[in-house]
Order: structure tokens, then C-alpha cells, then sequence
């Protein structure tokens, strides 16, 4: 992002901005539209959530007046009132992704099946998609990715996102000659895999938050799927299944993400992992082969070596995401993108005893959590991805607490975009 603001600014000074669609007007999409108008070249022409008074308070509250925003119905209406220089909102997101002027679309509503919806229609409108939705990302970004890149534009992972924010550190390591080791995120809390939304509903309510955010934090969904992010896009794996998410401070990191013949935790490197107590940074461990290098980084007070942490202690979370969204008009360049095919999978497993003939829930809610593994191993078990469960999965065979659940095991609802856009990337990549 190197001179990224230099360039808002001069499209800015030739009075053009950078026009953008929200979906979702929830708590990270009202700060977003907020914080658009501080940036110079960029606003926030079209917001869209199903609760249209949501989008109309994303905008009152960053400060547009009222009798600039339109609510419309139809792509003759959205239009115009683009044309007009107003603001439009919408309950539907197709409208946004037909938009004429609308450049690029930011997805900030969580919900996986409707993220591919949304991903896939932008695509198909050549217009650039960003992804404040790691769930749907974790599930069928590769295969998005390819599709955006065929035609002609780009699918990104948000900055400000974890994974966007260890991609960063990652890239500066990489470009400057280090060896990166190791990246990963804090979580702010233990690992709570029998927590469900009425045993975190008072916490959520203190925190002004839902208590299914809450429940996917504290059962660590979260922290996997964003792993797994970070994973697609470098390469890098899970040392062990679900990480070792070891407690450390920064100092210790370095020691403590070493190989176990080393005294560390690992039994490789170029892996991902998460970390208690150092919440809310984000880090990469690295090393360097050359004496001369080893001794100006201890120079530097980056400590002994061999290796050495690089650590950002905050990420903006979708604060940032409009970084994004201009990286991808202005350069043509992604944040963070899966690689080639999947490296990682999130696999989903039972959070209680589970009988034949229930519907199970998805993630951050009462029947499941997931856990982070290498692709192919969790493929030769046919372990279902934790995105593809959700209200409509039938229980087909009695599943025990701790199971892993397996295809055999449940009927996934097969008619969604979801479900066939994870079809067709297994059979592109494997």
C-alpha cells in the first residue's frame, strides 16, 4: 500500500472518487461508510442491507445529509441516483453489484452462503469484490479468486482483517531476503469449544455485540478460519490440527516458535498459528542465513536470534478495508488472495452428542465448532468444511461430541451457490 494515499489524493484533486457498494450495514459496515468520508477519492455511493433503516444510519451517521439518500428498487433508479451525486440504499445486493459507476463491492455480512452469492454476482459484473466475510473466503476463495481473475478483476481479503495484517508483515518480510517461519494472530481469550450463544449472551450484550459473534470467537471458529486465510495465501500449514495456540508475550515468541530440537513448540516451519496474551497483534517469526544480518538485527534490539518476531500490535479491522478497496481499483492488486487451491480446510466437529434425524446449526451457534488442518488430510477423511454447515444440514447417522463430522454423516443442502461454486473449485484444483 506504498503511497497509497498519494494516489487518493490526486484522484481527488481531478474530482473523481472511487465509487463503492456495502453490503451489510451491520456494526463493522457502519464504521466503514464513517470512515470513507475522512479519506479523500473514495466514497461510499450504495449501501445495501435487508434492513434498509441500517444502511440509511450508516450514512446519517458519517455525516451525509438526509435528502441525499435515495432508497431504490430497480438498476434504472440506482443509477440515476448515482448519476445525481446522491447516495442510494437498497435491501438488495444484486442492484449494487449492476450498478453502472459502482467500481467495487465490499461483502461485511458474515453469512457464508450469501457471501458466494454476492462474490459471484460482483464478478460477474466485472467490478472488484473485497471480502470483510473470511467464512465464505475459507470455503470457496480459490475458485473466486480464478473466476475474478478471468475476468479481469480483482477478489481480495480485507486489510485490517487479521490475515490481511499478517499478509502485510509476511510480504515485507519476504521482499526484504528474511526467512518467515512462522505467522499468526493473538486471540483474547482460551479456548472454549462448549460455549454456545446463551452461555455467552450476557457478555455479547456488555460488549454490544451478538452472542453468535461472541460464541464463534470463544470456540475459536474464528481464529481457524482466519488462519486458514493466511495459510491459502502463503503456503503455509497447521503444525498440528487446530494449532498449538500456545500463551506467550511478545518477547517470548521468538523461543517459543522454534522446533521442539530447539527447545520450541514445532516439529516444522512455515506454519500458521495463534497465540493467548498477545491480542490484538497480529506477527511473523523470521530468520536470515548471513552473520552480518544476525548481528544488525541485535543491533536493532530484535533480540538473539537465530530467530526474530515482527509484530504489529493492532489491526483496524474494517477501519482499513477501504485500503482494499482502493489497492484493487487504483493498482490492480490483491491484499491477500488464496494461491493455488486450498492448503488448509476448517473442518467442522461435533460440540454435543448429535442423533439421526436433527439439523445441526453452524458455526457460532449450538451443534459445532471448527478446527484447522491441512487440506489433504482433512479431503482423505471427508471431513465436511465448516461453511457448508448450517440450519438445512440433516444428521443422517447418531454423532458423538468431538467427532469429526464426515460427509457420510450429514445431507448438505446442495442447492446453493455455495455448495456448487465448492464443487467446481474440487474439481479445478483437486
Amino acid at each position: 500500500m506504498y503511497r497509497l494515499n498519494v494516489k487518493l489524493a490526486e484522484l481527488e484533486q481531478r474530482g473523481q472518487q472511487i465509487k463503492v457498494a456495502l453490503v451489510g450495514a451491520g456494526h463493522m459496515g457502519n464504521g466503514m461508510v464513517s470512515q470513507m468520508t475522512r479519506m479523500k477519492g473514495i466514497e461510499a455511493t450504495v449501501v445495501v442491507d435487508i434492513n434498509i433503516e441500517l444502511a440509511k444510519k450508516a450514512l446519517l451517521d458519517a455525516g451525509i445529509n438526509e435528502n441525499k439518500i435515495v432508497e431504490v428498487s430497480t438498476l434504472e433508479e440506482i443509477n440515476k441516483v448515482i448519476e445525481n451525486g446522491q447516495h442510494a440504499v437498497c435491501k438488495d445486493f444484486i442492484l449494487a453489484t449492476q450498478a453502472d459507476q459502482v467500481q467495487a463491492v465490499v461483502d461485511a455480512t458474515g453469512g457464508v452462503a450469501l457471501g458466494a452469492e454476492i462474490a459471484f454476482n460482483t464478478i460477474l459484473n466485472k467490478k472488484h469484490i473485497v471480502m470483510l466475510n473470511a467464512e465464505t473466503d475459507c470455503v470457496v476463495g480459490p475458485i473466486l479468486k480464478k473466476l475474478a481473475d478471468d475476468a479481469g478483476v480483482i477478489f481480495t481479503g480485507s486489510a485490517g482483517d487479521e490475515p490481511g495484517a499478517v499478509m502485510e508483515l509476511y510480504d515485507f518480510a519476504d521482499a526484504m531476503g528474511f526467512e518467515v517461519r512462522v505467522i499468526g494472530k493473538g486471540k483474547n481469550n482460551k479456548l472454549d469449544f462448549e460455549c454456545n450463544p446463551d452461555t455467552v449472551r450476557e457478555e455479547a450484550l456488555s460488549r454490544g455485540a451478538s452472542p453468535h459473534m461472541i460464541t464463534s470467537f470463544k470456540e475459536g471458529t474464528k481464529t481457524m478460519v482466519e488462519m486458514a486465510l493466511m495459510a491459502n495465501a502463503t503456503g503455509f500449514v497447521p503444525d498440528t490440527r487446530g494449532a498449538h495456540g500456545i500463551e506467550s508475550d511478545v518477547k517470548s515468541l521468538p523461543q517459543k516458535f522454534s522446533l521442539k530440537t530447539e527447545g520450541g513448540v514445532l516439529d516444522k516451519y512455515k506454519v500458521v498459528d495463534f497465540v493467548n496474551g498477545i491480542a490484538p497483534g497480529v506477527f511473523a517469526i523470521v530468520a536470515h542465513d548471513l552473520k552480518s544480518v544476525n548481528h544488525e538485527m541485535k543491533y536493532l534490539s530484535m533480540g538473539d536470534g537465530p530467530n526474530y518476531v515482527l509484530y504489529r500490535p493492532y489491526h483496524l479491522c474494517s477501519l482499513e478495508t477501504p485500503l482494499s478497496v482502493a489497492m484493487a481499483v487504483l493498482e490492480n492488486k490483491a491484499t491477500i488472495a488464496p494461491k493455488n487451491g486450498l492448503v488448509a480446510e476448517v473442518m467442522t466437529v461435533a460440540k454435543k452428542d448429535i442423533k439421526a434425524g436433527e439439523y445441526m446449526d453452524g458455526y457460532g451457534a449450538y451443534t459445532c465448532y471448527g478446527l484447522i488442518e491441512e487440506y489433504q488430510k482433512a479431503k482423505d477423511i471427508n471431513a465436511v468444511p465448516i461453511g457448508l454447515v448450517d440450519k438445512k444440514t440433516k444428521v443422517v447417522k447418531d454423532i458423538k461430541k468431538g467427532e469429526i463430522i464426515t460427509y457420510d454423516m450429514v445431507e448438505i443442502d446442495r442447492t446453493t451457490t455455495l455448495y456448487h461454486l465448492r464443487q467446481l473449485q474440487e474439481k479445478i484444483f483437486g
